[in-house]
Order: structure tokens, then C-alpha cells, then sequence
């Protein structure tokens, strides 16, 4: 855990770090789960029915759909930080990269692994994201924005976005699967796990003293 009292240059280098860091890793693990081909998690759902309709990768629809979900950020008043926009291209891309270089995943017992290999870097890009403290990502600013809105709870509006996300992809044709239901059991644990591994104090906390994650912030999307 990173000391309080170092130097500011050294506390942004860190956190830039933890920011691109997680922001690849969980592109990363979008392209694990696709390869897995076992179910996606809900806007992979979604962004995978788009990427078969319109003939584009999966990646390039997750920068569309980051950027389109931002604009909705007007109307409701949210502010985005820098890691809201780094996060509209930065995962996309990533996702492509990692999509170039792995390839199709054959057998069964292979599969799963894969599967929950993706589902736990997952959970390791949460913790390195959400502890930058640099803003959500587009999806997760756009269920807080309007829980303050309509004053319905977090968890409500998450469902809500959420029900509708994986519905619409997979009428879409987008992977829903057991893959989908165990990301949905498991993400909670592990974002809380790696948010208390990858935890930066703010200037001047008292050091060793970690600062909890936003009201909401379960994941960098």
C-alpha cells in the first residue's frame, strides 16, 4: 500500500498507474470471457450482440457504447474525470489487443478455466481502477447519476440498467450463459477484495489508512 506522505509526483504516478493498469486488465478480461465463450458479463452481453449485428469488433462497439452512454451523462448532470474518458477507449482497445492475441479456446475443462481466469482479472482491474480515484467509468456514472435523480437506490437502478442491458444483447445475439451467472456472483467479492489490496490513501490521510470506494462503484464501467 502506497505511503501518505510520499511525494505528490509519486502518489500521481501511482495512481496512473493503477488507472491504465486495471483499465487493460479488464479489457483483457472482457476478451478472456469471450474466448471462453461461456457467457459474457452484462454489457459484454450487449456489446457482443451489437459487434455480430453491425459487422465491427467487440472492442470498437465498447468505445461506441462508452461514448453514446457518456452523452447520457448530460441530461442528468453528471461530471466525468479523466478516468471516465480514459476508460471509454482504453478497455475497447484493449479488449481488441488481447482478442488479436489469444486465441479460440477448444474443450470443455479449458473453457472454464479461461472463463473464471477472466472473471478474476476481472475483479483485479476493479480493485486497480476504482482505488485511481480518477471518476467512473461511463456505465457506472450513469447508474449513480440516476439514482440522484430519481432517488430509487443504487442497487434498483443497477438492476434495472443491468435487466435491460442483457436482455437487449441477447436479443441481439450476444453470449448469455453460465458464464454470465457466476460473473454476477462473483464480481461483488472480488471488487471488494481488490479494492482493500489496491487501496491509495488520499494526501495527507494517516498512513495505512485506505480510502473506500464510492458509493456505487462496483465496477469500472
Amino acid at each position: 500500500m502506497a505511503d501518505s506522505t510520499a511525494p505528490s509526483g509519486i502518489r500521481a504516478v501511482r495512481r496512473l498507474t493503477h488507472l491504465f493498469v486495471g483499465l487493460a486488465l479488464y479489457g483483457a478480461s472482457s476478451a478472456l470471457m469471450v474466448r471462453a465463450g461461456l457467457g459474457m458479463e452484462p454489457w459484454g452481453v450487449l456489446h457482443q450482440g451489437l459487434a455480430g449485428r453491425t459487422g465491427l469488433s467487440i472492442g470498437v462497439v465498447s468505445i461506441v457504447v462508452g461514448a453514446v452512454v457518456l452523452l447520457l451523462w448530460i441530461p442528468i448532470r453528471q461530471r466525468p474525470g479523466f478516468g471516465t474518458v480514459s476508460n471509454v477507449f482504453a478497455v475497447g482497445l484493449a479488449m481488441d489487443g488481447t482478442l488479436a492475441l489469444v486465441p479460440d479456446v477448444r474443450g470443455l475443462a479449458a473453457r472454464i478455466a479461461v472463463l473464471v481466469a477472466g472473471i478474476a482479472l476481472n475483479g483485479v482491474a476493479t480493485g486497480l481502477y476504482i482505488s485511481a480515484r480518477f471518476g467512473p467509468g461511463p456505465r457506472d456514472g450513469l447508474m449513480t447519476g440516476l439514482h440522484r435523480l430519481t432517488g430509487r437506490s443504487i442497487r434498483l437502478v443497477r438492476t434495472a440498467i443491468e435487466v435491460a442491458v442483457v436482455a437487449t444483447g441477447f436479443l441481439l445475439g450476444g453470449s448469455l450463459g453460465a458464464g454470465t451467472v457466476l460473473y454476477a456472483l462473483a464480481i461483488g467479492p472480488l471488487a471488494q477484495f481488490f479494492l482493500r489490496v489496491f487501496a491509495l490513501p488520499a494526501p495527507g490521510a494517516v498512513p495505512g489508512a485506505a480510502v473506500a470506494a464510492p458509493p456505487g462503484a462496483i465496477l469500472p464501467r
